[in-house]
């Protein structure tokens, strides 16, 4: 359960007395997520989603991720809202962690994504890189591969405790990545985690995206591929080559690729799937006792970074 930091009732009623949104009628704890604690509250006025920062988000960013979600809004993309304080303040500080509050979104996540979802997806994708060409503040992207190398180094050491080969595997891959990345593609700010569990649905229509503390300036190319990964693979991690011709093709239905961008998918696949091999494997190898939320596979996305080694076209990925 992803609630790490426990808020009173007396506390929260003074946090939403600072609020024009009505009387607290309730709040609970939200059973997903990884990164913060979230709770759902309900007032006299409406229904909220209440945010506490953890640690590993950097308190620094906070300012930039919640102005993305006030320019996203205002330009026509569904996303969660930043509400403001009477004093016009969208952060704040609630039991000892920095805090939001945030307008609700109705809809769920799909956990069997299906054709016209992928399709929904591609299509919000492109939108976003669209309207956040124009956002005019950026992030540098942390886990870019430039941070793969020190995660590889962190986690050579026990990597096949987890499946035998894997130290020689990830380090040998390391090399191959970097010496085909590509460096000049398209930017603007990118989701990062646009997974199924950070997109709403009613029924087969796409009704908002959620969870931007990812969000930073990459190449928009890298965004498809992290996408492609999230939801074109079947729980036995079979590749559907449907589900990825319905994204691609409602991606570029609104922003085309650039032939550079095209010829780069297959790496790109290549290198969203290392990326998150990486840092499961590293949340793996260093779980904490006690922890409440238990740390993800990494060889899931072992054995789709194996498909994408034997993808050599764009084709390949129903281009």
């Amino acid at each position: 359960m992803a609630v790490y930091t426990d808020v009173g009732d007396e506390e929260l009623n003074a946090f939403i007395a600072g609020y024009d949104i009505g009387e607290l009628l309730s709040f609970r704890g939200i059973a997903e997520g990884v990164e913060n604690t979230n709770y759902m509250v309900d007032t006299t006025k409406d229904r909220f989603i209440l945010t506490l920062y953890e640690k590993r988000v950097a308190e620094e960013d906070l300012p930039f991720f919640l102005r993305l979600l006030d320019f996203l809004s205002e330009n026509g993309i569904r996303c969660p809202v930043p509400i403001a304080d009477s004093e016009g303040h969208e952060l704040k500080a609630l039991a000892g962690r920095p805090a939001a509050l945030f307008s609700f979104l109705e809809g769920i996540w799909v956990r069997r994504p299906r054709v016209p979802h992928c399709a929904a997806v591609g299509s919000a994708l492109a939108q976003l890189h669209l309207v956040s060409a124009s956002f005019p503040s950026s992030r540098p992207n942390a886990l870019s591969i430039e941070g793969w190398r020190p995660l590889v180094a962190a986690c050579l050491a026990d990597a096949d405790s987890v499946i035998d080969g894997l130290s020689h595997e990830i380090a040998t891959e390391m090399d191959i990545i970097e010496r085909e990345w590509p460096r000049h593609l398209p930017q603007g700010v990118i989701h990062a985690d646009l997974f199924p569990d950070n997109v709403f649905f009613i029924g087969d229509e796409l009704s908002g995206l959620i969870d931007f503390y990812f969000a930073c300036t990459d190449m928009l190319a890298y965004d498809v591929a992290i996408c492609i990964n999230a939801w074109c693979f079947e729980a036995d991690q079979s590749f559907n080559v449907t589900k990825a011709r319905a994204l691609l093709r409602g991606y570029q239905a609104v922003r085309p690729f650039t032939t550079e961008e095209f010829e780069a998918i297959p790496i790109l696949t290549r290198g969203a799937a290392f990326r998150f091999l990486l840092t499961r494997l590293y949340d793996w190898l260093n779980r904490q006792e006690g922890a409440l939320v238990a740390p993800k596979d990494p060889l899931e996305y072992w054995r789709k970074l194996r498909f994408h080694r034997t993808q050599s076209h764009p084709r390949d990925y129903a281009l």
